[in-house]
């Protein structure tokens, strides 16, 4: 495939820079120390109910997962505003005889983003076993679930941003509300959060189905079986829309360039 093509490309390309393990353990660094003043605070006022610190780390962690390994397989979308649009670069990518959407995914690809994902699924391990959780066949399978449905909504976002992107030409700041600052969500317990905040991150940016809900199911928190099998659902209906609008966007698409 194209897209596989320009990933390897790009993978080796990032290897042949010296300080690559750096920008690594930078990313490393901020994935372990992010989630670092909400564990702080438990360990001063104990859990808030049945929350404990144990909890709220591993919903974050699996938002986190997924969207590292979004960021890090789907960054073209990301760069596509800058990159081609406003260069006059995606003039190019038309007249090529392969799939547009694989040439812009695979346009950009930073090997050190596969560090949050790695870290995330570490923690991800390290606070269900904490929890007590056995990694049993059903418990893998919600995971798996959870990550790639994760993973797909997380593209979704990137593929939403760069379709919208053919209207205003420039990125728009508000989409990081659904990258950066949605997976931030995940440090409040949901008994606890604001009901339209609930509601706008159950439905519009799913990422509680993605996070919370998965992990209600593999430890056992009461929630329904079924609610551990939305995500994959919820993310094709995220990038089917998202891929609606990429589509519109480019049919409508005139030259643009500096």
């Amino acid at each position: 495939m194209v897209y596989l093509k320009y990933i390897r490309m790009q993978f080796l390309c990032g290897l042949e820079y010296k300080g690559w393990w750096l920008m690594c353990l930078q990313v490393l660094v901020v994935c372990v120390t992010d989630p670092l003043p909400t564990l702080l605070m438990f360990s001063r006022m104990g859990s808030i109910g049945v929350w404990t610190w144990e909890r709220i780390l591993l919903i974050y962690a699996l938002a986190v997962t997924s969207f590292g390994f979004a960021e890090s397989f789907c960054r073209g979308f990301d760069y596509f505003p800058w990159r081609m649009l406003q260069t006059g670069d995606f003039d190019r990518v038309l007249l090529r005889p392969r799939s547009i959407a694989a040439q812009v995914a695979g346009s950009y690809f930073h090997i050190h983003r596969l560090a949050r994902a790695l870290a995330g699924l570490f923690i991800t391990f390290w606070t269900l076993s904490l929890l007590d959780v056995q990694l049993s066949p059903f418990n893998m399978i919600v995971l798996i679930s959870s990550l790639a449905g994760g993973t797909i909504i997380y593209c979704g976002v990137f593929v939403l941003s760069s379709g919208i992107a053919f209207f205003t030409i420039k990125a728009l700041d508000w989409i990081y509300i659904l990258t950066n600052a949605s997976y931030q969500v995940t440090r409040v317990p949901v008994e606890h959060m604001p009901y339209m905040m609930r509601k706008i991150f159950t439905f519009i940016m799913p990422v509680l189905v993605i996070s919370y809900y998965p992990a209600a199911v593999i430890c056992d928190w009461g929630e329904k079986v079924w609610t551990g099998f939305l995500p994959i659902p919820a993310g094709l209906a995220f990038m089917g829309l998202s891929i609606a609008v990429w589509r519109f966007g480019v049919r409508r698409y005139k030259s643009t360039g500096s």
